[in-house]
């Protein structure tokens, strides 16, 4: 833990790491922020307090989870490694549960295996059966890579989500006309649960699409800074998003599936009461 102080505050790289950032150096980027804050004002945007909180919150939460991840690395346990993924998970399927302002006494158990099973088979495979760290549950790659997966998760079930039942409110008569034509509850749904997972995907194939001509990845790029070499870093990149992309496809689709049982009562109307008042 004292090594780690040392590095924090060492400006100096070695060889094959990446080149250090002083705390001057960063405190000129956040002074690049008065961009943003200009054409906010120039607008008439009315955002600065929530630009605020959000720049604080996050300066604070990645400084203090730099330093509590170096101890998790330099303990390196299984069951701590994995109490971190499964929080983790966790504090992902309440941002889920906040943004799409479904209750979270009703939803969170559902979302939560959805969460667990989508994304945790997808980090399994990913982590244990394709890079085979040693040993298998190490931190290094075992919790950054479950971040970019669950990361990736979390917004494609923010939409499925948000999108699933919002176009089912809205067409809550089209709904009900193909119970009445004779269908089971889960052929007049089908429509909105295609629409909504293709909502979820949607966003990481385009991603997909253009990965490498319009911008270098993140993990890709944090592989070359960190010393690997391009052919590495691209063989990273790859598995990285076909996980990313069967972890959204395979949580979001659960995760609506799931949610239907708790969102409808006998007689396939949706509850009442499901969602939290704005």
């Amino acid at each position: 833990m004292i090594d780690f102080f040392k590095d924090f505050f060492t400006i100096n790289a070695t060889e094959n790491s990446a080149i250090d950032i002083s705390f001057l150096e960063l405190g000129l980027m956040y002074l690049i922020l008065l961009i943003p804050l200009l054409i906010m004002f120039k607008l008439k945007i009315n955002l600065f307090k929530q630009v605020f909180i959000s720049i604080l919150r996050m300066s604070v939460q990645l400084v203090f989870v730099g330093f509590y991840l170096q101890f998790i690395f330099d303990l390196n346990l299984v069951w701590l490694n994995l109490i971190w993924v499964l929080i983790m998970m966790v504090v992902a399927n309440l941002s889920i549960l906040d943004s799409t302002r479904l209750k979270k006494q009703i939803f969170f158990m559902p979302l939560f295996l959805g969460m667990i099973i989508g994304s945790g088979l997808t980090i399994a495979i990913f982590v244990f059966l394709v890079v085979r760290p040693k040993p298998f549950y190490d931190a290094r790659y075992l919790i950054p890579l479950s971040g970019m997966i669950l990361g990736n998760c979390l917004r494609g079930n923010i939409i499925s989500l948000e999108r699933f039942y919002a176009t089912l409110l809205k067409k809550k008569d089209e709904y009900l006309a193909y119970l009445m034509m004779g269908a089971t509850k889960m052929e007049a749904l089908a429509p909105y649960l295609k629409e909504s997972i293709s909502a979820a995907m949607l966003p990481t194939i385009s991603t997909m699409a253009t990965i490498g001509l319009v911008a270098l990845p993140g993990m890709m790029t944090g592989q070359i800074l960190g010393g690997s070499s391009p052919l590495t870093a691209i063989k990273y990149q790859i598995a990285i998003m076909i996980s990313i992309y069967t972890a959204v496809s395979f949580a979001s689709t659960l995760n609506v599936v799931f949610s239907i049982k708790f969102a409808f009562d006998d007689y396939h109307n949706l509850k009442l009461g499901i969602l939290k008042e704005k």
